[in-house]
C-alpha cells in the first residue's frame, strides 16, 4: 500500500531531535475524589483504562452505555512521573524542549513540573507548547506531567441547558465528537482522555558543525497541493490542458536561525525534481512555527491521472518527496524530507445554472446544477455515508477501516461522505498521531471522501471564544488533508441549512427575531469557514452544507437559502420516510440532482448480538436489552431505555410485516435470527427502490448525479442504518448495493396506482453501452411462464425503456394471478471492454402475500470455501448465505467473482458462492464445514 513515509508531523521520523514518546511513560489514571487510582495509557481513554484494570467490563456489552454513565458525570486526571525524561543528559546546551499532543479529548488543564501548561478544549486540534523553561524548574516536588479532564457533559452544562439528544444542550458549545452525547444509531459514553499519541522533542540550538543536522528542527504541519489553474473562476471551472501546479507549505520549528534554507521537490517515477526554491528564513525561535513556501510546475501528460476505482484509469498514486535543506553556508549544512503518496486530479464541484440550451434540447429541468466533475468529466456518484468507526476512537485499528473501505469498493461504491457530526478522519495512522489509515487507504482504493467540518444538527453560537478555536482546528485538518486525490470536498456541516431556514421562518413568525439565526449561520458557514477552507484549500470545492440548496453565486460565495423558483431544482436534497406502507412510493422519493442521505435501521444479525447480549432471555425481538440499542426517535433526555424506542421497533416491525413473511418458529432464538433478518432485507428492499430511481434519474430532467446511503459502517452492536456491521460483517443491504450500483443495472419500476410497469437500463459509463435485456416469468413453484428478450442500446449516464406496460392483468402471463408468479429481470452488456451483468426481481405484490412454496434449499460444500445451493422444491427469495460467529468476509458468486447474496434461488438454477476471509481474522477452525 503506497501510503506517507515520512508523514506531515510524523514522529519520530520528522521530529529532528530527541523525541521521547509519552506513552513509554507510567502513567496513573484517578478519579476527583481518588477513590479510584488505576494504570493509565497513552494514547487511551478513560473507559479504556478503566476496563484494563478490571473496574468496568467492555463498553459495549449489555446495558453498559447506561450503568457507566457515572464515569462521564466525574472528572480524571492522567499523570505520570517525568523522571525517565528528565534524567537523560542534555546531549547540546541551549536545546529546547516542545511537548506535543496530537489529540486530547476534551476539557483539560496541563501542567509539567508544576507549572501550568495550557487549558484546553477542543478534540480536534494538535497542540503544541514549548516546556524549555519547566526542564529542571519544577514547583515544589512535582515532577510529574499532569492532564487532568474536566466532564464535557458537566462543563456544557456550565453554558447551556437546550434540551437535545440523551446528552441535552451541550454539543454545540464543545468542539467534541457530537455522537459522544448519543445518536440514534448510537451509544452515548461521552468519553475523555489523550486519545491519540503525545510526545516530548528536543531540539538543539547549537548543532556541531561535524554532527549531521538531525537534532534541530521539528516539522509541525505540512500541506501538499496539487491543481491546475480556472479557465473560469466564478463556474470554478478547471483549464484541463494546462500544466499541473504543486503548492507546498511546511511550518517548522527550529531552534537555530537559518538565514537561507530552501526546499526541492521530486517524483522519483516520474524522474522530475525541481531546482531548489529558496524559502523565508527561520529565526531560530521554537515557541511559534514558522511557514515556508514552494511552488512548482509539472507539464501536462507527464503524470498519469488519479481516478476512482471504477472510472478511467483507476487510481494511480506516486511518491512526491519534499526536502527541506538547511542553510549552505551554515555547520548544519543538512536537510530534512518526506515522502507522501499522491495523485493528480482536478475535482469540481458543478453548481453554475443549466443552460436554455439544456432545457430545450436535453430536457432538463430548469435550475442549477449539482454534481461533481473529475478531471473534468461529470460521473455518478454512488456510495454511503461513514460515522465513527468506534465509541472510541484510540482503539480504531487501520486493519478495521480498511475492511469497510473494501466493503465499500466491491459493493460499487466510487464516493464516501464523512459525517459532519463524527471525526475529522486521519490521513494515516502515523501523519499526525492518526492511529490509524483513512485517506491514504481510499487515495489507494480510488473512492472518493467528501469531508465535512465538524458540525451537525443544531444552531451554532458565533462569539469570538468559538472562533477562537475552530480556526486553528479547520486549517489544522485541511492542511493535512490537502495531499490526498481522494477528497472530493469540504461542506460547513450537516443539516444545519435547513434548521436555521426552518428556524428562520417558524421564530421569526412567532416572535419577529429569528432572523439573528440565519445572520449567524451565514456569517459562520458562509463568511467564516469559507474563507478558512478556501485559504487552506482554494481548489477544492467549499459548500455550506451537506443538504443544500446551492449557490446564488460562487465568486463571490453568496448561499442561496430560500431564494428559490418555483419549478427549478436547487441544490442536493435526503430523504428519510419510516411509514412502511409508503416504502416504495416513487411520488415520495425525491425528485433532485443528487441525494446525500437516505436510509432504513435494521437489526443487526444474531451473531452481532451474540458478541454483547449474555442472558438467554435477552435475545429475543423486543427484550428490554435489546429495544435499550434502539436509540430512534431519540430520547431527548437521559431516560433509560429510551422511551421512543417502541416507535422505531414499530417501524422495523411493520416493515417486515407488510413486505416479508412474518418470522415465528418453535425455537425462540431462530425466531429472533430470521426476524433480525428480515428486517435487513426489508431495509435493502427499500434502498435498493431508492437507488435504481435516483440513478434512473440520470437521464431525466433533474439529471440526478449522485446517490449516497445513510450508512456504511457501525459504531457498535445495535439497531442502525448501516451496511456493514461493527464486527465487519456485511448485512443483506452491502450486497443489496453491489448488485443495484452495478456499472449497468436493469430495474422494474412498478406504480400500482395506475398499474403500469416500466422496465429501465441505467448506465454510469462514460460511453454507450449496448447489451441484451431478458425478462423471465416464474410461478413459485419454479416453473418458466414466459420470456422474452430485447436489445438496448444506452448513451453515457442515461438510461433506457426495455419494457412499458399498463394493466396488470395484461402484464402478467394469462391465466396467473399476482400471488402466484414473479418476474425475473436481468441483462448482459458489454462495458469497459468487460461483460457486464445484473438481475433484479419484480414481485406483483407484497411477499407477504405471495403463494411461496417450501424451495427445500439443499447445500453442497465444495473446495476453497465454496458451497453450492439448490433449490429442490419452490424459488426461495432472498436465500441467504452466512458466516459463523468469529469470522469476517463475504459471499462472493464463484463464476464473476463478485458479491452475491440474498438472491432468488430457483429451481434447476443452482447458485455457487465463494466464502471470501479477511486475513488473520479467520482462522481454519471457524470456518463452515
Amino acid at each position: 500500500m503506497l501510503s506517507f513515509i515520512l508523514a506531515a508531523a510524523c514522529l519520530p521520523a520528522l521530529a529532528l531531535g530527541a523525541t521521547f514518546d509519552l506513552g513509554t511513560l507510567q502513567w496513573t489514571l484517578k478519579n476527583q475524589n481518588g477513590s479510584i487510582a488505576v494504570p493509565g495509557s497513552v494514547p487511551s481513554q478513560v473507559h479504556l483504562d478503566l476496563v484494563k484494570a478490571g473496574i468496568i467490563t467492555e463498553p459495549l456489552l449489555e446495558i453498559n452505555d447506561y450503568t457507566q454513565r457515572w464515569i462521564v458525570n466525574d472528572n480524571w486526571t492522567y499523570t505520570a512521573d517525568l523522571t525517565p525524561f528528565t534524567k537523560v543528559p542534555a546531549a547540546t546546551p541551549g536545546e529546547k524542549t516542545l511537548l506535543v499532543f496530537y489529540g486530547i479529548d476534551t476539557i483539560a488543564n496541563i501542567t509539567f513540573a508544576g507549572n501550568p501548561v495550557a487549558w484546553v478544549n477542543n478534540q480536534f486540534r494538535q497542540y503544541i507548547y514549548d516546556v524549555t523553561p519547566f526542564i529542571g524548574s519544577p514547583l515544589g516536588e512535582d515532577n510529574n506531567l499532569t492532564v487532568s479532564f474536566e466532564s464535557a457533559w458537566y462543563y456544557g452544562l456550565n453554558v447551556t441547558s437546550r434540551p437535545d439528544f440523551e446528552y441535552p444542550g451541550v454539543r454545540h458549545y464543545i468542539r467534541k465528537v457530537a455522537s459522544d452525547f448519543g445518536w440514534d444509531w448510537g451509544p452515548a459514553f461521552v468519553p475523555s482522555g489523550i486519545f491519540k499519541p503525545a510526545y516530548l522533542v528536543t531540539l538543539a540550538s547549537s548543532p556541531a558543525p561535524t554532527t549531521p543536522g538531525t537534532d534541530t528542527v521539528f516539522l509541525e504541519e505540512s500541506s501538499i497541493d496539487i491543481h491546475k489553474p480556472y479557465l473560469n473562476a466564478s463556474a470554478e471551472l478547471f483549464d484541463q490542458t494546462a500544466d499541473w501546479i504543486v503548492n507546498v507549505s511546511l511550518a517548522l520549528r527550529s531552534a537555530v536561525a537559518l538565514s537561507s534554507p530552501s526546499i526541492t521537490l521530486s517524483i522519483p517515477e516520474l524522474g522530475l525534481t525541481s531546482p531548489e526554491i529558496p524559502v523565508t528564513p527561520l529565526s531560530g525561535d521554537v515557541t511559534t512555527s514558522s511557514w515556508v513556501y514552494a511552488n512548482w510546475s509539472i507539464p501536462e501528460g507527464v503524470p498519469q491521472r488519479w481516478y476512482t476505482h471504477n472510472l478511467g484509469t483507476g487510481p494511480k498514486l506516486y511518491n512526491f518527496t519534499v526536502t527541506f535543506n538547511f542553510d549552505k553556508t551554515s555547520a548544519s549544512s543538512n536537510s530534512i524530507s518526506l515522502t507522501a503518496a499522491t495523485g493528480f486530479r482536478t475535482i469540481r464541484l458543478v453548481q453554475i445554472p443549466y443552460t436554455q440550451q439544456d432545457i430545450e434540447e436535453r430536457g432538463i429541468t430548469p435550475g442549477d446544477q449539482w454534481h461533481f466533475e473529475l478531471n473534468g468529466n461529470a460521473f455518478y456518484s454512488k456510495g454511503t455515508n461513514i460515522i465513527p468507526f468506534d465509541p472510541f476512537y484510540s482503539r480504531v485499528t487501520s486493519d478495521q477501516v480498511r475492511w469497510v473501505l473494501e466493503a465499500a469498493v466491491m459493493s460499487g461504491q466510487n464516493m464516501l461522505r464523512i459525517w459532519g457530526g463524527g471525526m475529522y478522519q486521519p490521513s494515516t495512522a502515523t501523519t499526525a498521531g492518526g492511529l490509524y489509515d483513512f485517506y491514504a487507504t481510499c487515495d489507494e482504493l480510488g473512492i472518493l471522501a467528501w469531508s465535512e467540518l465538524i458540525f451537525s444538527d443544531t444552531l451554532y453560537p458565533v462569539n469570538p471564544f468559538l472562533l477562537e478555536s475552530v480556526d486553528p482546528e479547520v486549517r489544522q485538518n485541511v492542511r493535512r488533508i490537502n495531499v490526498h486525490p481522494s477528497n472530493v470536498q469540504w461542506a460547513g456541516g450537516n443539516e444545519i441549512e435547513g434548521i436555521v431556514i426552518g428556524a428562520n421562518a417558524s421564530i421569526n413568525l412567532a416572535y419577529g427575531n429569528g432572523t439573528i439565526y440565519a445572520d449567524q449561520y451565514n456569517y459562520l458557514f458562509g463568511e467564516y469557514l469559507y474563507g478558512i477552507v478556501s485559504s487552506e484549500a482554494p481548489f477544492i470545492p467549499y459548500t455550506d452544507c451537506s443538504t443544500t440548496n446551492g449557490v446564488l453565486s460562487l465568486d463571490p460565495y453568496v448561499i442561496r437559502y430560500s431564494n428559490e423558483t418555483p419549478g427549478y431544482i436547487y441544490g442536493n436534497s435526503e430523504r428519510y420516510n419510516y411509514d412502511a406502507t409508503q416504502a416504495f412510493n416513487y411520488s415520495t422519493f425525491p425528485v433532485s440532482r443528487f441525494v446525500n442521505e437516505f436510509g432504513f435501521h435494521s437489526m443487526p444479525s444474531f451473531y452481532s448480538w451474540e458478541e454483547v447480549l449474555t442472558s438467554p432471555e435477552d435475545f429475543a425481538f423486543n427484550s428490554t436489552v435489546v429495544m435499550s440499542r434502539d436509540h430512534h426517535p431519540p430520547a431527548g433526555n437521559l431516560s433509560f431505555p429510551n422511551p421512543n424506542a417502541p416507535q422505531g421497533q414499530y417501524q422495523m416491525t411493520s416493515g417486515v410485516e407488510l413486505w416479508l413473511p412474518t418470522p415465528g418458529t418453535t425455537d425462540s432464538n431462530q425466531t429472533f435470527a430470521q426476524w433480525c433478518w428480515s428486517t435487513q432485507i426489508f431495509q435493502t428492499m427499500t434502498m435498493q427502490s431508492q437507488i435504481a430511481w435516483y440513478r434512473r434519474g440520470a437521464g431525466l430532467g433533474e439529471n440526478n448525479l449522485g446517490s449516497l446511503v445513510w450508512q456504511l459502517n457501525d459504531i457498535w452492536q445495535g439497531v442502525s442504518w448501516a451496511a456493514v456491521e461493527y464486527s465487519g460483517r456485511w448485512k443483506v443491504l452491502n450486497y443489496g448495493l453491489a448488485s443495484i450500483y452495478s456499472p449497468v443495472v436493469i430495474n422494474p419500476f412498478w406504480t400500482p396506482t395506475n398499474e403500469s410497469l416500466q422496465v429501465f437500463v441505467t448506465s454510469d459509463r462514460w460511453d454507450s453501452v449496448e447489451g441484451t435485456a431478458q425478462l423471465t416469468w416464474y410461478d413459485w413453484s419454479g416453473n418458466l411462464l414466459e420470456t422474452s428478450t430485447q436489445l438496448f442500446s444506452v448513451p453515457t449516464l442515461n438510461n433506457s425503456v426495455v419494457y412499458d406496460a399498463s394493466g396488470l392483468s395484461s402484464i402478467l402471463p394469462a391465466g396467473t394471478s399476482a400471488a402466484d408468479v414473479w418476474m425475473l429481470v436481468n441483462l448482459t452488456a458489454q462495458a469497459d471492454n468487460q461483460t457486464v451483468t445484473n438481475e433484479q426481481y419484480f414481485t406483483p405484490t407484497s411477499l407477504a402475500y405471495a403463494n411461496l412454496v417450501d424451495p427445500m434449499i439443499s447445500l453442497t460444500p465444495g473446495e476453497n470455501l465454496t458451497f453450492t445451493l439448490s433449490a429442490k422444491g419452490g424459488v426461495a427469495p432472498w436465500t441467504w448465505l452466512d458466516h459463523p460467529s468469529g469470522t469476517v468476509g463475504y459471499f462472493a458468486d464463484a463464476v464473476s467473482g463478485l458479491p452475491s447474496n440474498g438472491f432468488y434461488l430457483v429451481p434447476g438454477i443452482d447458485r455457487t458462492g465463494e466464502l471470501k476471509m479477511l486475513g488473520s481474522c479467520c482462522e481454519a477452525d471457524h470456518v463452515p464445514s
